[in-house]
């Protein structure tokens, strides 16, 4: 017959509840005790039944993180930095995809609910402000790479803003003046972030805002070529492009090429995120990087230090980008 936490008590000369403390790494219990017990443990060969001990405290030791896609590969390195921080404080990450999708992920979250984890991360959500504060009320949920203005929750993104600002102002400092924008009509924050940053470096160099110069579609590649082909049938096309994530850039880059312009010469393409291609893509393409393992990391190690206090953090927390200068964009001689 397989071993009880009674037996162990009994082959210890201890109390169950010293068992417990110990198999728990409670610090109440003496370093003597502890040695004692895990003596019996191992001669007994007792294996803890963590299932049903979790049952009873209504803990999984499992946060859920929601992906909208698995399209976009930075999350692999957020999911990274979540596991690497859950993996310390004994928790481990279950990972789902909602494709962007309400009801895919309100079912998700039903793991939550019914205590299947004991908390969730949305990298990005279709939930609205007032049900994303009302959930953090009565669970524990957190946002990451995505914010919603106004939610009430732990929130973990880059800035934003600032990255986009320091893009932009680099391609002024370089000489240029016609710069266009790739942006996104999908709902999401952080390209409204990233365009207020664009409006804000022209405006400090006294640079009219043009609405020609903004080109809207999606995260696809494609849209990168669309909107090179948009912006050269302008009148007077941009001299560089800033758009709000690699993919759109490796789009435009590729389209640009196509037709025979020189990048950093003839037109000059900066992202944003830093991919892995961003880096490997001839030429390489100046981007603003994300701190995606350390974003991963700090929201998982904010919502278990909740979890442990019982408490709900509703912080908003960014962390900062790097500009990295590559090739595609270079200075403007004409």
């Amino acid at each position: 017959m397989n071993a009880t936490i009674k037996d162990v008590a009994k082959a210890a000369g201890v109390s169950v509840a010293t068992v417990s403390r110990v198999l728990n790494k409670s610090a109440t219990v003496s370093v003597a005790a502890t040695e004692q017990v895990n003596n019996a443990i191992k001669e007994l060969g007792y294996s803890p039944n963590f299932l049903g001990r979790n049952l009873r405290k209504c803990e999984t030791n499992v946060i859920l993180a929601i992906i909208p896609s698995t399209e976009q590969t930075f999350y692999s390195d957020i999911i990274r930095g979540m596991q690497a921080a859950a993996s310390e404080s004994g928790y481990d990450i279950l990972i789902s995809t909602s494709n962007s999708t309400y009801s895919i992920e309100m079912r998700l979250l039903n793991m939550v609910f019914n205590r299947t984890v004991d908390a969730a991360i949305l990298l990005g959500t279709q939930l609205d402000r007032q049900t994303l504060t009302e959930l953090n009320e009565r669970h524990y949920i957190a946002l990451c790479c995505e914010r919603s203005e106004g939610a009430e929750l732990l929130t973990v993104t880059v800035d934003d803003e600032g990255g986009a600002f320091s893009a932009v102002e680099n391609m002024i400092k370089k000489g240029h003046r016609k710069i266009g924008i790739v942006s996104t009509d999908v709902n999401a924050l952080s390209a409204e972030d990233r365009e207020t940053g664009y409006k804000r470096a022209l405006k400090k160099y006294n640079i009219e805002y043009k609405d020609e110069y903004v080109y809207r579609g999606t995260y696809d590649f494609i849209h990168g070529k669309k909107a090179f082909d948009y912006f050269m049938s302008l009148p007077e096309p941009p001299t560089a492009i800033f758009c709000i994530s690699d993919l759109l850039a490796v789009g435009t880059i590729k389209e640009a090429l196509n037709r025979g312009y020189e990048i950093g010469k003839d037109i000059s393409v900066c992202g944003f995120d830093n991919i892995q291609l961003s880096e490997l893509y001839t030429p390489g393409i100046t981007t603003v990087e994300q701190p995606c393992y350390s974003i991963g990391r700090t929201v998982v190690e904010e919502l278990i230090r909740s979890i442990n206090n019982e408490t709900k953090s509703n912080k908003h927390i960014k962390l900062p980008y790097r500009l990295v200068e590559r090739e595609s964009v270079g200075e403007y001689n004409k």
